[in-house]
């Protein structure tokens, strides 16, 4: 019998015991629930956003008045408002299938594991190229992980070749999401958006696909940033091939739909003029740090080029303290199709208000002029461009405690001045140390003229953290401070 994805269980999930429970989407009302428990950390951020668009396609909150008064679970109404949403959320067999072509595709099935973002594709595993990426991992996927891994696909697909779209976000894309520190019910719904409840026929696989094959582009709804489509997207055009209980293989046709114009409430936006497009943010390679907050976690001065998630902005005015929430970040670093890194890390909700918001941006902002200045200082040591960069990067990862202890005075409520004053001398102490651990041994032995650079740079960037120079003069108006006076010049 087919699986139904809405009144089977097939969610795997911990609760508060540490026990391993399977259960069906109605069920993420029970308070013992804390979190999804599938095998991969992109499949659990996956299911996050799945169960976040089911609320807010069946018994989403008006607004934020209703949103408090429904914090408290209630599985008995849930259960009764996902119902009449069954009949499109069968995985396999006849009629409309769970993000499916409503017809059969012909052609030859590729192995399961193309679902998973971090799979070879056939090129690269007919050219033996699967160095970073991997295959015939999945040669068969019972039918609930390949329901997630189906839906973890359309929303976050990849560039895939001609004709293959990526999803509306992009390949890889951020995800963030405010997680209230509860368990599974609070952290759904502190993200689901307001809106009212929809019938299945909103939902894509329920018709013909909208082909992109002659340029077609699908905007959202009008007058609107996003709908439901948004949470169950089609820019992939696949059929599942079954053998029994088991998924074997997958049919992919191209052209699926091509969206334009979206802005997912699950993740923060940037572009690069006023007025144009909106673009959804990617994660980078590596460690998320203190220096990409603005735009995601805080606030950016520039909010009309950056955006962060409308999930984080609506939950700053839902709740009056938000407490120990956090925020929880993912999404795969890709380089164009080839995945390189998959971003997963709990960072503080930030809200503060106007003056110290706008302080905590200055701090973020003059930490990127003084790594500037250690970057340009350390030329004449560093003859690698590449070197210096991770001297720049070590210098962000030095400070990460600094920083949070700036955060913290400035939630507590402390003048602004005092924490930049602090800031600044954190700053000067930990580019001065990075130089000259790097410049000074040996400096003996090195040339005469690199010498005499050297000790000039040096004296430049320590000028900077006095407000002087072009570093400087930008970090001090961050901060918010005067700039130095300037010298007279002599009488002749």
């Amino acid at each position: 019998m087919s699986l139904n994805l809405i009144t089977d269980p097939w969610i795997p999930v911990l609760d508060r015991t540490g026990a391993r429970r399977v259960i069906a989407p109605w069920q993420m009302a029970d308070a013992t629930l804390l979190r999804p428990d599938w095998p991969r950390p992109d499949l659990n951020i996956a299911c996050l956003e799945l169960l976040i668009g089911l609320v807010y396609l069946a018994d989403p909150p008006a607004d934020a008045e209703d949103w408090e008064d429904r914090q408290t679970p209630d599985p008995d109404r849930l259960r009764a408002r996902l119902a009449p949403l069954a009949p499109a959320f069968n995985l396999l067999g006849e009629g409309p299938l769970f993000l499916q072509d409503l017809e059969r595709l012909e052609g030859e099935a590729n192995p399961p594991d193309m679902l998973f973002i971090d799979s070879a594709g056939a090129n690269t595993a007919r050219n033996n190229a699967d160095l970073m990426v991997h295959r015939e991992r999945y040669p068969a996927l019972e039918a609930g992980l390949a329901a997630m891994a189906l839906y973890a696909f359309q929303a976050h697909a990849p560039s895939g070749g001609a004709g293959n779209r990526t999803s509306m976000r992009g390949g890889g894309p951020l995800v963030t999401l405010v997680d209230p520190g509860q368990g599974l019910w609070p952290l759904i719904w502190a993200n689901v958006p307001d809106g009212t409840p929809q019938a299945v026929a909103c939902l894509p696989w329920m018709a013909p696909t909208r082909l992109s094959d002659k340029g077609a582009q699908v905007p959202p709804p009008q007058g609107a940033t996003f709908g439901p489509e948004a949470f169950f997207g089609m820019p992939r055009r696949l059929r599942l091939i079954a053998a029994g209980d088991l998924v074997t293989g997958v049919v992919q046709k191209p052209w699926g739909t091509n969206y334009a114009g979206w802005m997912h409430p699950l993740s923060p936006h940037y572009r690069l003029k006023a007025g144009e497009e909106w673009l959804p943010v990617h994660p980078r390679a590596g460690r998320f740090g203190y220096r990409h907050w603005l735009g995601i976690l805080a606030e950016a001065p520039d909010t009309a080029l950056r955006e962060r998630a409308a999930c984080l902005r609506a939950y700053g005015g839902r709740v009056r303290d938000p407490g120990g929430a956090t925020v929880l970040l993912a999404g795969w670093a890709m380089d164009n199709m080839k995945p390189r890194d998959f971003t997963l890390s709990v960072q503080p909700f930030v809200a503060l208000p106007g003056e110290a918001a706008g302080m905590l941006a200055g701090l973020v902002e003059a930490a990127e002029q003084a790594a500037l200045a250690l970057r340009a200082a350390l030329e004449p040591v560093l003859a690698g461009g590449e070197a210096r960069e991770a001297q720049r990067e070590a210098f962000y990862a030095e400070t990460e405690p600094a920083f949070g202890a700036a955060l913290a005075a400035l939630r507590a409520g402390e003048a602004p001045a005092g924490v930049a004053a602090r800031w600044l001398a954190e700053l000067q102490r930990a580019a001065l140390a990075r130089f000259d651990a790097l410049a000074l041994p040996g400096l003996d032995r090195r040339e005469t003229d690199t010498i005499r650079a050297i000790v000039e740079v040096r004296g430049f960037l320590a000028m900077a953290f006095r407000g002087y120079g072009k570093y400087g003069g930008t970090m001090f108006g961050k901060l918010q401070m005067p700039l130095p006076a300037k010298k007279k010049g002599r009488a002749a």
